[in-house]
């Protein structure tokens, strides 16, 4: 039982704010095609791929399975095709936003409005790129979106990516708050595994892409946040178990 009130919820970015996952794919073809490569990613492989976190790190991931004697002769060929893969996509991306191609999972703005409007503060823990996070969060609430989170962390600030709980601890020390204070809100198993290494209770909100993931450690696991209120968010909260200590980890 937490002995300490609720004073932040921290939220996940990609599958638990909104679906984004099949935007995030059809980028990925997009730029594949628009350098000529012959790669295409179905939705049962992205699924598969999803297991890592990162696009650049999924890029690389897949053309190391694709070409297993895969090398890179200077040093910089694999790593810049990479990073002008993962640029193109990211504009791909950027303009389906755009187009309204992506929205807010059901409940997810009025909970955040609820929420602030409540006294609690509000955090963005991901390892997506800033640039994503601005395109969805611009388009989905509005220009004045950053009045609402006291803490954004993402891919440029913790480069360690989810199951490492790096973009947590980050989050917690800049809130000031300790993990008893704060619930996390995630949609996969690395992001969960990333949550509790950092000793947050975690709201699971699955989707088509993680649903068969394994969310065993769960406060609890929601189909999406449609009617889900503060006043539940504090009760689930009070009923959180102490989390376990967790093994001290290389910074």
């Amino acid at each position: 039982m937490s002995a300490t009130a609720l004073q932040a919820l921290i939220f996940d970015v990609d599958g638990t704010l909104a679906d984004t996952e099949s935007a995030h794919r059809a980028a990925f073809n997009q730029a594949f095609a628009e350098v000529g490569r012959d790669w295409f990613w179905d939705e049962a492989l992205y699924t598969q791929l999803l297991e890592v976190s990162g696009g650049k790190e999924r890029i690389l991931h897949y053309w190391r399975q694709v070409q297993p004697d895969l090398q890179d002769i200077n040093g910089t060929g694999v790593r810049d095709t990479v990073e002008r893969l993962h640029a193109l996509k990211t504009a791909a991306y950027e303009r389906a936003v755009q187009c309204g191609a992506v929205q807010l999972r059901p409940g997810v703005l009025r909970l955040i409005e609820s929420a602030s409007q409540g006294g609690l503060q509000l955090a963005i823990a991901t390892t997506t790129s800033p640039v994503n996070i601005i395109a969805l969060l611009r388009s989905a609430i509005g220009p004045d979106w950053r009045q609402y989170f006291t803490v954004i962390e993402d891919a440029s600030t913790a480069p360690s990516k989810k199951p490492h709980p790096q973009v947590y601890l980050q989050t917690l020390q800049r809130l000031n708050l300790p993990a008893t204070a704060c619930l996390a809100f995630e949609d996969s198993a690395n992001g969960l595994k990333a949550a509790c290494g950092a000793s947050l209770a975690t709201l699971i909100t699955p989707n088509s892409f993680t649903a068969h993931h394994d969310f065993t450690g769960a406060l609890r696991i929601l189909p999406n946040l449609q009617g889900t209120t503060v006043a539940h968010l504090r009760a689930w909260h009070a009923e959180a178990p102490a989390p376990l200590p967790q093994p001290t980890r290389p910074s």
